[in-house]
C-alpha cells in the first residue's frame, strides 16, 4: 500500500475512531520509528561513508542518525599495486580498554581498535600517525517523516511494519491492554517478516560469492 505521513495520521485515527488524538499520533509516528530502529536489522537503514583520519586526532565524529556500526576499516598503502590500499578492520573494545592500551593520546601509529565515545563519537587507538581513507558501514535511524518530509524508507518499503508499530505506541500510550496484545503480535510478525526477507538477501550475497 502506498503511504504518507498524512495518510498515516489519518488511517491510525480512523483505525483508533478517535479524532481527538490527532495531535498526538506524530508522537506515536515517532516512537514507532524509534522502536522499529531499535528491533530490526533491515539492509534498507545499512548505510556506507567514506573519509579519511586526521594525524594525531583519536575522536572521529559519527554519521548523522548513525544508530549501530556494522564494520569500520581503513586502508593502508598497498605493497603490491600503485595507489591503492590495502583494507584492514579496526576492533571494537570498550572505552576503558582502548584508554589502558593508549593512554597517551599524543601517541600515534597505525589504528588497532575503536569504541563509542559518548553517542556521537567514535574513539580510535592509537590515533592515526597518517591520512589513512576508512570506510564505515553501519546502521541508521530513518529520515524522521514530518510535515515537509512525507516519505521515508519506511513508508516506501515497509508500510505496515510502520503502521503496525504505530497503533502499538498508540494504545500503549491508551492503556487499552486487549488491543495492545492484538497490534503487538501484527507488529511482531510484519517486524519478522521484512528481517526474514533480509536473512535471504545475505543468504544470497554469500551464495553468489561461494558460486564464483
Amino acid at each position: 500500500m502506498s503511504m504518507t505521513y498524512n495518510s498515516l495520521i489519518a488511517q491510525v485515527a480512523n483505525t483508533l475512531e478517535r479524532a481527538d488524538l490527532t495531535l498526538q499520533i506524530p508522537n506515536f509516528i515517532s516512537q514507532a520509528e524509534q522502536r522499529i530502529s531499535r528491533e530490526s536489522k533491515t539492509l534498507g537503514l545499512e548505510q556506507y561513508v567514506s573519509g579519511a583520519f586526521t594525524v594525531g586526532l583519536q575522536k572521529i565524529p559519527k554519521p548523522a542518525r548513525w544508530r549501530r556500526t556494522i564494520s569500520f576499516n581503513y586502508g593502508t598503502p598497498s605493497t603490491e599495486f600503485m595507489n591503492q590500499f590495502d583494507y584492514t578492520q579496526l576492533e571494537l573494545r570498550d572505552y576503558e580498554y582502548c584508554r589502558l592500551y593508549s593512554p597517551n593520546a599524543s601517541q600515534t601509529g597505525k589504528p588497532v581498535y575503536y569504541s563509542d565515545y559518548g553517542y556521537s563519537t567514535f574513539l580510535v587507538v592509537p590515533a592515526p600517525d597518517f591520512t589513512y581513507p576508512f570506510e564505515l558501514a553501519y546502521l541508521e535511524l530513518p529520515d524522521p517523516l514530518t510535515v515537509t518530509n512525507q516519505t521515508n524508507w519506511l513508508t516506501d518499503y515497509a508500510p505496515d511494519v510502520l503502521y503496525y508499530a504505530t497503533l502499538l505506541e498508540a494504545v500503549a500510550f491508551l492503556k487499552n491492554e486487549e488491543k495492545l496484545t492484538t497490534w503487538t503480535t501484527l507488529y511482531k510478525a510484519a517486524l519478522s517478516s521484512l528481517n526474514q526477507q533480509d536473512d535471504m538477501r545475505v543468504e544470497d550475497r554469500i551464495s553468489n560469492r561461494s558460486s564464483d
